[in-house]
């Protein structure tokens, strides 16, 4: 589980294919300081185990090439698999049970992805609109929260349209998000993972349920 919280930007060092998965290895300093092999890290919002780490170093000293398998269904699922050596890309480390829950619940289980529609400059801030699945958009709702490259964020604005590419939600970015993640760098057109809120997710499963959910008897067998 994570926050939305992005602790650094690491750089991809190689994204190397074999058949329908491939292996991800990303430089990165903070996050790798308690690192250990099976560890969980949210990569642009993806949740990937490490695989193996190696010491490297970077421009601002030593550091270590975290390596990851990505499956199949994440490579279909997110934009992962479009990454490239260079691109910079937003690190978590898994919550930790007994600190403060900044952002809200990030399982780094990709929905799907968005694209970015617009950036509107503000004074001290600036707006985007993302584009989003139809079958997404009903789980976006104003005020509430989701996660756009493993970025924690509060949407400001929504929009639907009974065209399926018309459906869009809108974030206001402080300049520190704009700094701290790689959604600073995104222009128009560029593609980013999605994950709604989970507790959307599990409400409509159990309105689809509907009443009856329990049929189980509650009766006692107590003797008299």
């Amino acid at each position: 589980m994570f926050t939305g919280i992005v602790e650094e930007l690491g750089e991809v060092v190689s994204v190397t294919g074999h058949g329908d998965s491939a292996v991800l290895r990303i430089r990165a300093t903070k996050v790798a300081e308690d690192v250990r092999h099976g560890a969980s890290i949210a990569v642009n919002g993806v949740c990937l185990t490490v695989v193996g780490e190696e010491s490297a170093s970077a421009a601002d000293g030593p550091a270590v090439d975290l390596v990851f398998d990505v499956m199949a269904e994440t490579l279909k699922r997110s934009v992962i698999g479009a990454l490239a050596a260079g691109d910079r890309v937003n690190l978590e480390r898994a919550a930790r049970v007994d600190s403060r829950l900044d952002g809200h619940i990030v399982q780094g289980h990709v929905d799907g992805t968005g694209v970015v529609l617009a950036r509107m400059p503000g004074t001290e801030w600036e707006s985007f609109r993302f584009g989003l699945p139809a079958d997404l958009s009903k789980y976006v709702a104003e005020k509430g929260s989701i996660a756009v490259n493993g970025v924690s964020l509060t949407v400001t604005a929504v929009g639907n349209s009974t065209r399926q590419d018309s459906d869009w939600f809108e974030v206001g970015l402080i300049p520190e998000t704009l700094r701290a993640t790689n959604l600073g760098n995104r222009a128009v057109g560029d593609p980013v993972n999605l994950e709604v809120d989970v507790l959307a997710k599990y409400t409509e499963r159990l309105l689809a349920r509907g009443p009856g959910l329990n049929t189980h008897s509650n009766t006692s067998n107590g003797g008299g």
